[in-house]
């Protein structure tokens, strides 16, 4: 009995079909990587919630205001990776400005947590800059007297008291280098007209749990 000869089209389709399985392989994985790359680029450009910050400096405050310069003060989370870019910032800022602020740098303290909980690298990275002042901030009580719910949030207040700067003086998350909010701090800092006098935050909530 002759052989059965598989007709020649049907080869063809069963040489291609690695090929093809290769193909579309290759474009899942594509499309994968750039909904990644989307995602994690949507991420680092999302600003956090912006402070309600008062107009006058908190009369309940209990860090002294300076009354002969500006009283610059950061809030932070000890366990924000984007803390490090901000407090770069902030050490470039303070190096350029002219006129050094009484510096203060709040760090969140959960009292739930362990005793030292706040005092990771970033607040050694604190303590370490020019005339900056660290403070635990016990159950972010201070944090909510700044209407401040953002990690990374700056607010300058002049000699008198009033509020002339509040915003992030980073240009995405975790993200270092010149960026808008930093120029126009450094300029109110050298009596210049800044940019703008507030800009986004990028940052982690102050408030999140899961950090």
């Amino acid at each position: 009995m002759p052989a059965t000869s598989v007709p020649f089209h049907i080869v063809k389709r069963l040489a291609l079909a690695p090929r093809v399985w290769r193909v579309a392989l290759a474009a899942i994985w594509l499309a994968a990587a750039a909904a990644g790359l989307w995602m994690l680029w949507r991420y680092d450009n999302t600003p956090g919630e912006a402070a309600r910050a008062p107009e006058q400096w908190p009369a309940l405050a209990t860090m002294a205001r300076a009354s002969d310069r500006p009283t610059l003060v950061m809030l932070a989370h000890p366990h924000c990776t984007c803390t490090r870019a901000s407090l770069g910032e902030l050490a470039e800022t303070i190096a350029r400005a002219r006129t050094s602020p009484r510096t203060y740098v709040l760090f969140m303290a959960p009292a739930r947590f362990e005793k030292d909980w706040e005092k990771t690298d970033l607040w050694q990275t604190a303590a370490a800059l020019p005339g900056a002042t660290v403070v635990r901030d016990d159950d972010g009580r201070m944090a909510q007297q700044f209407g401040a719910v953002t990690s990374g949030q700056v607010l300058l207040y002049d000699a008198g008291g009033a509020l002339i700067f509040s915003g992030g003086i980073t240009g995405a998350r975790a993200h270092a280098g010149d960026n808008v909010g930093r120029q126009s701090l450094v300029a109110l800092l050298n009596r210049e007209p800044a940019i703008q006098r507030g800009s986004k935050v990028f940052g982690c909530s102050l408030f999140d749990r899961g950090i």
